[in-house]
């Protein structure tokens, strides 16, 4: 983000999140990208730093400040390294469905250790059947007592194995469409929910993803998250601020790679001269970096909007196909600036290059948000 969007406090909590990305993650990162997984550890680090739960109430543990700028400076930070932990998987995904639809008891309960980073969370929405088409999902939730009986399958999960609490999305109806979806919390160590293989990616190596299984699982009335039937609703409720959290990193990785392509442009020497110099080169640069400053105007103004609760979830979704588009396009052009480097490993453009492939994916792919902007133009 422009400084001039930020306040004092604002720009002195990113120079504590760049400290702590130096320090707590960047050196352990390449370790965790051979395991496939990040510690447990730097989600207590994160916690002591009051880096979980921002928004979230003093009296459950958080920091109480309801500000989408801070939950960006800590995306944007990790985004900058090439060393992203899924600290928004918790801030802007779970933690907003447990406060606007959780009741006292279910705050009470889950909220206080997701801010220390004991508790590590997760929602599963995607099925081998079921991806952007939400409507379409098969895990089944059915009444049995005092509990529901849980079975189905969900597939590229984000913190699928470090996860202790999972916000699943379940059919309570099963013929009931969109509207017999709901939302059930299932945590750890509960009888027949298992974890299957950790997936192998071709980028964002260290981001666990794996596969979640639910067989009869007894999930308690209580972990019922807000009303029967309405999940489909909450899940729409909460997709701009899912989609910004993408969004808020494309600009982040878009404006680093930017950065230091110009940086190389001007050291590496071709035919006894820069090749920054040559006008391919030149033309290339003048226009990523025009379409930079259009897209971190537009992502600011996102991001006020968002904090001030009126960004719609069609501004949002122009905001990620187009920004997360961008990104894709941006790296591709700077590791082809880079020429043989660019497709060496040592080279950061080459694991941004395998990490950004994503962007357009997940979060509802970029076709899915054209869709939704076209509806929105009454078509």
């Amino acid at each position: 983000m422009r400084k001039e969007i930020l306040t004092e406090e604002q720009i002195l909590f990113q120079g504590a999140v760049r400290e702590f990305v130096k320090r707590e993650v960047v050196p352990y990162y390449p370790q965790w990208e051979k395991d496939g997984i990040v510690s447990r550890e730097v989600w207590l680090k994160a916690g002591e730093y009051n880096f979980l739960g921002i928004d979230v109430p003093e009296a459950y543990g958080g920091s109480g400040i309801d500000d989408f700028r801070y939950n960006s400076i800590l995306i944007e930070e990790g985004a900058r390294a090439g060393a992203t932990v899924a600290f928004s998987m918790q801030n802007d995904l779970v933690i907003p469905y447990l406060q606007r639809y959780g009741n006292e008891e279910q705050k009470k309960r889950w909220l206080p250790k997701l801010c220390t980073g004991e508790t590590i969370s997760t929602i599963a929405m995607t099925e081998p059947g079921a991806g952007s088409d939400l409507a379409g999902i098969s895990t089944t939730a059915i009444l049995n007592g005092d509990h529901y009986l849980v079975n189905g399958q969900k597939t590229f999960i984000t913190n699928g194995i470090l996860s202790d609490l999972v916000i699943v999305v379940v059919k309570t109806d099963p013929d009931a469409g969109a509207k017999g979806m709901s939302l059930l919390v299932v945590e750890r160590g509960m009888e027949g929910f298992e974890r299957g293989r950790q997936l192998e990616k071709i980028g964002q190596k260290a981001q666990d993803t794996a596969e979640l299984f639910f067989s009869n699982v007894q999930v308690p009335k209580e972990n019922l998250l807000g009303e029967e039937g309405k999940g489909f609703y909450y899940l729409m409720d909460n997709l701009p601020q899912e989609r910004m959290t993408i969004v808020v990193g494309a600009m982040a990785v878009v404006e680093t790679v930017l950065e230091y392509t110009i940086e190389y442009c001007h050291e590496r020497k071709a035919f006894g001269q820069s090749i920054g110099k040559f006008q391919n080169s030149k033309f290339k640069l003048a226009e990523m970096k025009t379409e930079e400053e259009i897209g971190r105007t537009f992502v600011d103004e996102c991001i006020m909007l968002l904090h001030e609760k009126k960004l719609t979830p069609e501004k949002a979704a122009m905001a990620k196909w187009w920004t997360s588009d961008l990104q894709v396009r941006v790296v591709d052009q700077c590791l082809q600036l880079h020429g043989g480097y660019g497709y060496m490993l040592e080279y950061p453009i080459a694991k941004a290059y395998l990490d950004s492939r994503v962007q357009t994916i997940y979060g509802g792919t970029n076709e899915i948000m054209k869709e939704i902007i076209g509806r929105s133009l009454g078509f």
